[in-house]
């Protein structure tokens, strides 16, 4: 594991029993003694704290924040000339097909833009950010760790440190001075759980962490039950149910993309893939991202065939993501299916182990979001 890199909090996992595996170049907790399905539940009933600092965080600044917006909606199909000032909006990249490159949170921080992106995606998008954009200077922050604080006691937790943060709100960003820390917060995360995603220097990331552990309603949480509860919480995973090669629209993304920029809209266009993505959203796209219920106890993961009728030998679409969830209880997943057979209730069949078992389609999230509104 000598090759992978390390985040700021690699010798606080090890010391505290985490399993740690390859993840995106960085060797990170999957869990710890405690098991996925414990910082599961503790995360849905208390609050969890991740480790997220192999993401992506990027500084885009121009001579104000209006032509680092400007360029900045000629690679995403979203409002960011209209995002406020200490808000955060979630975006993608789009390539000229329409296809999903990468997704990400966008900050308005007054004088710049703030983003943070994929893992895995974040060297090519650093890349494509300076190779695309004139008049701006693109930033990789390296300094910073990136902690996540999700669950519904994260709010008394965080605001034991600084009162402030218990008045931000869902989407929120500010700058808090916590434990004497200087963080960059923002109200968000990808959990479906009320919570906080924080910047901090990486000099001060550990103690920052430990000052948060103290605490007896935070634990510390892996990868693996970061994976169950985005997906109990119906949010996309990139590289499994988002990809270069699906739209916005069959993702079921086009709540992010505001009026301003579709057809009719002010500013409507000028990313790339628009004409794939805006006749999508006038006319609806081929294919759909659904939730599927398989109806046994045999959780049904990604890359299961899913077909009409139980002997078709064409499959119609597959499982992007799945697993058990702790908190449904029951196996759950998502994929992608026709949209003519992506209404709510019907049966599907998935191949598993050389059988084909039921899946009833079903709305999204598997969980209600608990966001702090």
């Amino acid at each position: 594991m000598n090759e992978l890199f390390h985040t700021p909090l690699h010798a606080l996992h090890v010391e505290l029993g985490a399993k740690m595996v390859s993840f995106a170049g960085y060797a990170m907790p999957v869990q710890y003694p405690s098991g996925v399905l414990h910082e599961h539940l503790h995360t849905r009933s208390k609050a969890g704290l991740f480790d997220v600092s192999h993401m992506g965080q990027v500084r885009v600044e121009g001579a104000d924040y209006i032509t680092a917006a400007t360029a900045l909606e000629t690679l995403i199909p979203v409002d960011i000339l209209g995002l406020e000032p200490d808000r955060q909006r979630y975006g993608f990249f789009t390539n000229d097909a329409g296809g999903i490159q990468d997704d990400l949170m966008i900050s308005n921080r007054g004088d710049h833009i703030f983003l943070v992106v994929n893992a895995g995606c974040k060297a090519n998008d650093i890349a494509y950010l300076k190779a695309r954009l004139s008049g701006v200077a693109v930033t990789e922050i390296t300094d910073r760790a990136l902690l996540a604080l999700q669950g519904p006691a994260a709010e008394t937790v965080l605001s034991t440190l600084n009162a402030k943060a218990g008045s931000m709100r869902f989407m929120d960003v500010a700058s808090l001075s916590l434990a004497g820390v200087e963080c960059w917060v923002s109200r968000s995360g990808y959990t479906g759980e009320d919570g906080y995603e924080i910047s901090v220097p990486s000099a001060q990331a550990e103690a920052f962490a430990r000052d948060l552990l103290a605490h007896p309603d935070v634990a510390p949480i892996g990868l693996g039950a970061r994976d169950s509860l985005r997906l109990e919480a119906g949010l996309c995973l990139y590289g499994h149910d988002i990809d270069t090669d699906t739209t916005p629209v069959q993702a079921g993304l086009g709540w992010a993309i505001q009026k301003v920029r579709r057809n009719g809209g002010d500013r409507a266009g000028g990313f790339p893939g628009a004409d794939v993505i805006l006749a999508e959203l006038g006319n609806g796209a081929a294919r759909k991202r659904v939730g599927l219920l398989p109806e046994g106890r045999a959780p049904m993961r990604e890359g299961v065939p899913l077909f009409a009728q139980v002997d078709d030998e064409i499959p119609i679409g597959m499982i992007t993501s799945g697993g058990f969830g702790p908190t449904v209880g029951a196996p759950i997943a998502m994929g992608y299916v026709p949209t003519a057979q992506a209404v709510t209730g019907t049966r599907v069949f998935g191949e598993l182990r050389g059988k084909r078992l039921p899946l009833t389609i079903t709305s999204l999230p598997f969980t209600p979001a608990n966001f702090k509104r």
